[in-house]
């Protein structure tokens, strides 16, 4: 596998998992029914602060397994793909329905900023999720891991902010949508599931023989 076709799997995962609506989305639309578009904006740029610092130990986590001890990478990479294939089937048997998106008090935008990056990094399962995901795609053939964490830092933000930065400035309609066609949601979901299951498959028979 080129260091262009690992991107491309490691893009094509990331946005299975931003467009299933969870947390993240809901809050981005409530901040933006509530104080505007910018508000909406605002939620966004705190969710990709969160999404910056998730990266950040990640890649920190892997660099120390790789350095100190290189023959758990491939244990690692077995678990996070294990982990990734039980989201997908989670996801599969799941039916995502969203039933309100209601805002509360209006926020200013650096509350909205705040509450966005709190939302991001308190969330127990994203640091889960980022620890399984970075081991199937930070690979030492491909460079430094710094590196590679940067460019994926980079497109996780730009995800981020097309999927929920477009919700913000399309508030409306992406309210209608998540909360008016609920088999529309479920079916975003399971399609994501099955996404992350293939994945999972692939990225550990591909990643185990780069890393041996």
């Amino acid at each position: 596998m080129t260091y262009a076709e690992n991107l491309w799997l490691f893009f094509t995962l990331l946005f299975g998992i931003i467009i299933v609506p969870g947390m993240d989305m809901v809050f981005v639309l409530a901040n933006a029914l509530t104080g505007g578009r910018t508000s909406g904006l605002s939620a966004t740029a705190g969710i990709m602060a969160g999404g910056v610092l998730h990266t950040l130990y990640a890649a920190l986590g892997v660099s120390v397994v790789l350095h100190l001890v290189p023959q758990l990478f491939n244990l690692l990479l077995v678990a996070g793909a294990a982990y990734i294939a039980w989201i997908g089937f989670t996801l599969m048997r799941s039916s995502i329905i969203i039933g309100g998106v209601e805002g509360g008090a209006r926020l200013t935008h650096w509350a909205s900023f705040r509450q966005g990056a709190l939302t991001s990094l308190m969330n127990p399962k994203a640091y889960l999720f980022m620890l399984a995901v970075y081991p199937q795609f930070l690979k030492p053939q491909f460079g430094p891991v710094w590196s590679q964490a940067a460019v994926m830092a980079l497109m996780i933000a730009v995800t981020q902010l097309a999927v929920y930065g477009g919700l913000a400035l399309a508030a409306g309609r992406g309210r209608d949508f998540i909360v008016g066609t609920p088999a529309a949601t479920v079916a975003i979901g399971r399609a994501a599931g099955f996404l992350l299951l293939v994945i999972a498959a692939f990225t550990v028979w591909q990643g185990w023989g780069g890393a041996s």
